[in-house]
Formats: C-alpha cells, structure tokens, sequence
C-alpha cells in the first residue's frame, strides 16, 4: 500500500494510538527555537510517539525594536519574543523563528509523516506586513522600505487593513516541515522544498492534513511563520506576520514514502512544486497530482492528465523566496466512486 492509498491506514491508526496518544505543549523559547533553518543534525527539543498532538506556541518574524518603531505598544510586544531576540545567538541562515525541532519516534528516511491541522489560534491581536528593497516581486518598483501594523479582530475574525478595508482571517503557518537530507547541511528556511518548510500555502488551515516525507532519523518537525492571512503569491514578501498557536497531530507511516509533500483539505487533494524557475514549480506540482491520481485512484496517467485539465487548478501559493510555490488543487467531489 502506498502513501497515495493510506485512507484506510489512517483511521487504523488513529483508532490504534487514541488510548495511549498524549498531548504536550511547546513553548516558544531561546531553548525550542531553530532560527531560519531545517537540519538533519539538530538535537530534538521534545520526542513525541505516532499519534501524539502537541500545542506549538509560535512567534511572528519581527524584533521588538521593530515592532515598536512602527507603532506596536512596548507591552503589547511579547516577553517570548523579547527573550528570544535577546538570547539566541545562533541563527541562519534564513531570517524564521522556528519552534522544534520535534522528534517522532521510530521515524526513518523512506517514510511518511502525517500532520493533522487540528486547530490554529491568534496568539496576538495585531500582525504585520512589510517590504523592503531587494526582496519582493516587485522590487525595483518599491526601491524602500515600510511595515504596516494590522489590528486583527478575533471576534469577527476580520483583519482591520486601513478605513474601510476589512480583511477576513485565515491563519495558518507559513512554515511546516522536517528536516532535509543530512547532505543540506543547514537548510535556509525560506526556500521551500522536498521537506515542506516554507511553503506559504494559505490552503493549510485548520482541518488540513499535510504529508512529509522523512529525509532524517525522527523526522525533526518544525513550525513557525505564522500568518493571519495571506494571498496567493504573497507578492510583497510578506503575509499578515503575526503569532500562532497550531494544535497537530502527528501520525507516521512506516515505509509508505510519499516523495513529495502533498496535502489534503476536507474537500480538496493538494499536489504541491517548488523551484525557483515558476514553469518548473509548475510541472513538478502536476507530475505529483498525476502519480498521485495514478497511485490513489488507479487512473491512466493520461486520464489523469486530462483530468486536471478539465477540473483541477493550478494556483501560484508563493512567488518570492527563491523556489517559487505553486499547487494543484483536485475537488474530491469528482472521485463518485471508489479508488
């Protein structure tokens, strides 16, 4: 059975591990933060069993300094956030705070980790967007820098843009994802790739199942980058930057490899592709939807294919860190019958 078939496999194992399954909590601290990078060699700062959850607390991309200069209240500024600017040392070579990494029990390159989304929650009422010169899609358009603050209102679940602009919330994290092949060395943890990371796909919201393949021993998760909401191809380099707090559930698939990562919505399969040429982000996410289309529904590849054609969409996630994102997104609603 592949990873593309593991429906059944995953209500199996959930059913298995609900009776001894814990839940623990990971606070955002100089001591649980991996700053701006994935690392097969990074020491674990919590070990989990498959069937775990864990609370992940998690903060925005931003110093206090910053924060403060463009208008955020000294003691609205998070003392997390606060201690680690002030004690982390060791950081790069990307710019995230990443809380992990989270070792899984007996994880092992060739196998798959599954992350449920259970819950994501503001942890601040305010986020962030910024630009700034040599970054961003339309640099040499905007050759300055700016940051705006964004109230967000988690009543109404609206973010208050400027008068008369209201922005509806959708948080979810920017970055998800293991540790490459111990051969990258230090992963920068703004390119996304084969082990997830920084993706920025807004489809990831709570109530979506992401699948990673296992590249190092344990797998070692991390999580961070959070966002309020976010457009497709957040072109300006930045989304509504603000604190999370994700609840997930980890499940692993012994020697069932999925290659690529890949995700599911309640309603939707998600092929993903990363490159930092956007035509070949594009054809490693419809190669992946197809073998997944071959593998799950037992489809000809060239009825898949065509299927994608007449009722899949190709959308841009993320055009400004250094691979391009793009997926493919499958309404299940066309499958009326079994795989």
């Amino acid at each position: 059975m592949t990873m593309w078939r593991c429906v059944a496999a995953v209500l199996l194992a959930g059913t298995a591990s609900a009776a001894t399954a814990e839940t623990f909590t990971l606070e955002a601290t100089p001591q649980t933060v991996a700053w701006g990078n994935y690392d097969a060699a990074a020491k674990p700062v919590l070990r989990i069993k498959s069937g775990d959850t864990v609370v992940f607390k998690t903060l925005l991309t931003s110093s206090p300094a910053g924060l403060e200069k463009a208008g955020v209240a000294p003691d609205a500024v998070e003392p997390s956030l606060r201690k680690v600017f002030d004690e982390v040392k060791d950081r790069g070579p990307g710019g995230h705070i990443l809380t992990g990494p989270v070792a899984i029990e007996g994880a092992e390159p060739g196998d798959t980790l599954e992350v449920r989304i259970d819950k994501v929650e503001l942890a601040i009422p305010y986020a962030y967007n910024a630009f700034r010169y040599g970054a961003g899609f339309l640099t040499d358009d905007f050759p300055y820098s700016r940051i705006k603050i964004i109230p967000l209102d988690k009543k109404r679940m609206v973010a208050n843009f400027a008068p008369g602009i209201e922005v509806p919330l959708h948080p979810f994290f920017g970055s998800m994802g293991v540790a490459p092949p111990p051969a990258f060395g230090r992963y920068d943890s703004a390119p996304p790739t084969i082990n997830g990371g920084n993706m920025d796909d807004h489809s990831l919201v709570a109530g979506t199942t992401l699948f990673l393949p296992v590249h190092a021993a344990g797998a070692l998760f991390e999580i961070g980058d959070g966002h309020a909401g976010q457009g497709n191809g957040e072109v300006d380099i930045t989304a509504m930057e603000t604190s999370l707090v994700g609840t997930l559930t980890f499940v692993l698939h012994k020697h069932e490899l999925s290659p690529y990562p890949r995700a599911e919505t309640p309603t939707h399969y998600i092929a993903m592709g990363f490159d930092d040429d956007l035509s070949n982000a594009t054809r490693k996410a419809l190669r992946n939807m197809i073998d997944f289309l071959v593998s799950a529904r037992h489809m000809s590849r060239d009825d898949a294919y065509m299927l994608i054609s007449v009722a899949g969409d190709v959308e841009v996630t993320e055009l400004v860190d250094h691979n391009k994102g793009v997926h493919v997104m499958l309404a299940k609603a066309l499958f009326t019958g079994k795989p």
